[in-house]
């Protein structure tokens, strides 16, 4: 077992989008897990969008990362030394072990660690589809959406992590799935992979027009991951009591101004309809039941998942800059030990 753990650290905070300049690769002694801790090397690393809300110094539903410290995130790995009775060496463990290749984890803590099973799902599977993303677009769509058989849903981002489970999961409950992407090559793989009924090219032309193509008898329930033209585009097709989730807004992140507010919001009120914020953090009793049934689409083949694999910690800060550029096909993660 190595001596030294390799971590990335937020050193400055960026004015728009995050530069290489932000970060710092640091080696630190390994140190030793003390009583109730757990030693874990990760595996992999998740790379998510709301990672770049936590970078400024300003208020959010998530505390601001501390510069000069380990970036947090998501992490799955492998535990190789406890002095915890509910973990042994060898366990496949699920954390928030931050942006380096060990963590020494208080276990006891709730929600600190949690142990996975691997033998039918990959463990890399538990940053994305069964994990956090996944368990996202289960209570956003289940608890807030209530899709009904036969109802639209529109889906931006829908080849990411979080879209491209929430259309499948609409469709298996009877609904007609739109989803909303960037390129031919991501719709191709929206349509023909995931099984939506149509997908929209937001580069190859105006998305309203899509909406009209495709939506022919309006829009029920938007599941937004970019805000921005789109919301205000898909707010525009809306049908009566519409229900719109906020579950994020990318085409925002990197704004070094204040993002105007949609200019279709009335028809919130013409359409008697709802937008709601979600948070998955604010639902962590509900994660067994989520990941129960996710998991069991994806063993028996009811749900498809595409990983964009990155192997090397060093490559980190230029992989994140993927994220917010749209380059990633599928959900990003960082490898950082085989196994």
């Amino acid at each position: 077992m190595a001596e030294i753990n390799r971590q990335i650290h937020l050193v400055s905070r960026p004015s728009g989008e995050a530069s290489t300049d932000n970060f710092r690769l640091v080696e630190q002694p390994l140190g030793t897990p003390g009583e109730g801790q757990v030693l874990v090397r990760h595996h992999f690393l998740s790379l998510d969008p709301y990672m770049r809300g936590r970078m400024n110094d300003a208020k959010s539903y998530a505390q601001p990362q501390e510069l000069d410290k380990v970036m947090q995130g998501g992490t799955v790995g492998v535990v190789v030394a406890s002095k915890h009775p509910d973990y042994k060496p060898g366990d496949n463990v699920v954390g928030f072990g931050g942006w380096q290749e060990y963590s020494i984890v208080d276990a006891g803590l709730p929600g600190s660690l949690r142990k996975v099973d691997t033998s039918k799902v990959p463990v890399s599977a538990y940053l994305g589809v069964v994990g956090m993303p996944g368990v996202t677009a289960w209570y956003g769509l289940m608890k807030i959406c209530q899709p009904k058989p036969g109802q639209t849903i529109v889906v931006s981002a829908a080849s990411g992590a979080v879209g491209s489970a929430v259309g499948q999961l609409a469709k298996s409950r009877g609904c007609r799935a739109v989803g909303i992407a960037g390129g031919a090559d991501k719709c191709g793989y929206v349509t023909g992979e995931l099984g939506f009924d149509a997908c929209i090219d937001y580069k190859a032309g105006p998305v309203k027009e899509g909406l009209k193509a495709h939506c022919p008898k309006g829009v029920d329930i938007y599941f937004d991951n970019v805000g921005g033209e789109i919301l205000d585009a898909v707010l525009a097709r809306i049908n009566r009591k519409a229900r719109i989730v906020i579950c994020g807004a990318i085409s925002q992140y990197n704004a070094t101004s204040k993002p105007a507010g949609p200019a279709n919001y009335m028809s919130l009120l013409v359409n008697r309809a709802r937008m709601e914020g979600m948070v998955v953090f604010d639902y962590a009793d509900r994660y067994p039941v989520a990941i129960a049934e996710l998991a069991g689409h994806l063993k028996d083949g009811r749900m498809k998942s595409r990983e964009d694999v990155v192997r090397g910690l060093e490559t980190f800060p230029e992989t994140l800059l993927k994220l917010f550029r749209g380059e990633n096909f599928g959900k990003l993660v960082l490898q950082v030990a085989e196994g």
